[in-house]
């Protein structure tokens, strides 16, 4: 599907907008680099869209494993294994002094055999390719410890979805969209907590693989997360996040999951979840479980 003006406009925005971000949070060339440093877990889990944070929700902790003087990376790799549907999600991130992060990855919708019963070919896949920003703006998760100022961030995230055609005939207004979003995260190292909430700004539908908008203009959903660290390495919790509901052919619910993520050492963390993505293309109930490994450094 061609970009309209609006959407081309909206397009080199959110560029513009990571650019500037970059070029205040960017160490300089002339200042020293130390890689690693972080406290096991303070990177964050890689989402479902690459950001750091959560399964399903970006926290304000920035990806990899670096400092506020150095730089880090991580990769990921998930799989959701639901009913009726699987959802794969691969990509990569980079953090620059712990304040900025950006991240590339690339998910899928496959719908197997249920593909036929939607009146597709077996085994038919929706995917999106996502870039994603974030800057941390205040506090520090891990530093400011005697005070009840959360880490703060603000972050961007654009999408594009293929298969336009198909997207605009189950209901869908454009294939790629530009999401926006503030998270705070508390972490109380005396309670073993962290708490998270985000406010996110979208229009997308099945998180945009099922492309953007529909029977409703963009709004505000909110997003928690929850989790208590058993150990360093160890840490469980739920998330919770609000979602549209654009299309009029099939209903959108929101999505919750309960995790445990085990920071095997410096490097790898693996994640397991039960997931509830609710409806999807009006298959209910798809609950199933989630998997995922981070690498990083």
């Amino acid at each position: 599907m061609a970009l309209t003006p609006s959407s081309a406009i909206r397009n080199n925005t959110i560029l513009c907008c990571i650019a500037f971000w970059a070029s205040i949070a960017a160490p300089s060339a002339a200042e020293d680099i130390e890689p690693g440093g972080k406290l096991l877990l303070t990177r964050g889990i890689s989402s479902v869209d690459g950001t750091g944070g959560g399964g399903i929700v970006p926290w304000a902790l920035i990806t990899g494993n670096e400092t506020d003087r150095g730089i880090g990376a991580t990769a990921h790799l998930t799989s959701v294994m639901l009913p009726d549907f699987d959802v794969v999600s691969y990509g990569a991130g980079i953090g620059l002094r712990d304040r900025l992060e950006m991240s590339y990855s690339h998910q899928t919708l496959d719908t197997g055999s249920t593909g036929p019963k939607l009146g597709l070919p077996d085994g038919y896949t929706f995917s999106q390719n996502v870039l994603a920003a974030k800057v941390r703006i205040a506090g520090d998760a891990v530093y400011g410890q005697d005070t009840w100022l959360p880490q703060i961030a603000i972050g961007a995230i654009y999408k594009k979805a293929d298969h336009g055609d198909l997207l605009a005939a189950l209901g869908a207004e454009d294939d790629n969209g530009v999401e926006f979003y503030v998270s705070a995260t508390k972490l109380l190292l005396a309670q073993s907590l962290l708490l998270g909430a985000t406010l996110r700004y979208t229009e997308a539908n099945q998180n945009g693989l099922l492309g953007f908008g529909g029977t409703s203009d963009a709004s505000i959903y909110p997003e928690v997360s929850v989790g208590y660290l058993l150990s360093k390495r160890l840490i469980i919790g739920g998330e919770y996040r609000a979602k549209p509901d654009n299309l009029a052919f099939a209903e959108e619910d929101a999505w919750m999951d309960l995790f445990a993520a085990y920071a095997i050492n410096d490097a790898m963390t693996m994640s397991a979840a039960y997931a509830d993505l609710g409806s999807i293309a009006t298959f209910d109930d798809q609950r199933g479980l989630y998997l995922s490994l981070q690498v990083g450094f």
